[in-house]
């Protein structure tokens, strides 16, 4: 099954080439994205085919429930990166509809490092318990603390010293926040955008 894996980029690395002969030749000269997708894991999310876009085009971080937490080197590296080396236009975070990781908070189901990775997410939805109990179901709830998520994401974003040197010196660039609506495969702009 492994070797299914190897044969399919092989026969994916020889359509590129017979495409345009130098594809990988230029793909192999730099990148230059003008998005960083923080997005989460799960693998019904590939973010560079929801957007159409291509390799080189967007530089990606995902983990479990799309955390951007400010006291994780790898996640704060990966932003690091994006604004002072690449200088990205753009921050997308992106939740989603169904996540595992922000269902796993709500109902306190998980342990071990989900349960420390998930804390923030959590006191989220303590946070907004009383909105969350009001509504029916639990898809409702799930979907609205994944709202919550990205907005909580944002918001600590914009306050990050990276974020804020960047605008310091007039870099363009943008937070948005965004949710993947798995039913429908259409992304919603959940009206959070932040420009320094």
């Amino acid at each position: 099954m492994i070797n299914d894996l190897l044969s399919a980029n092989k026969a994916w690395a020889e359509a590129k080439k017979a495409d345009q002969s130098d594809y990988f030749e230029k793909l192999s000269q730099g990148q230059s994205p003008e998005y960083l997708w923080i997005g989460c894991a799960d693998s019904r999310i590939p973010a560079e085919s929801l957007l159409g876009l291509q390799p080189g085009e967007l530089f990606v971080h995902r983990n479990v429930a799309n955390q951007a937490q400010v006291n994780d080197p790898n996640s704060m590296s990966v932003v690091q990166y994006a604004v002072t080396a690449l200088k990205v236009k753009h921050i997308i975070v992106c939740g989603h509809v169904g996540c595992g990781g922000v269902k796993g908070a709500l109902t306190q189901s998980v342990d071990g490092y989900l349960d420390a990775w998930l804390a923030p997410v959590v006191k989220i939805a303590q946070d907004n318990k009383a909105d969350l109990d009001a509504l029916a179901t639990e898809d409702e709830k799930t979907t609205l603390l994944a709202k919550l998520n990205v907005k909580h994401q944002i918001d600590e974003l914009a306050k990050h010293p990276i974020i804020k040197a960047a605008w310091e010196v007039g870099q363009d660039l943008a937070l948005h926040g965004w949710l993947f609506d798995m039913p429908t495969g259409e992304l919603v702009d959940l009206d959070l955008s932040v420009k320094g």
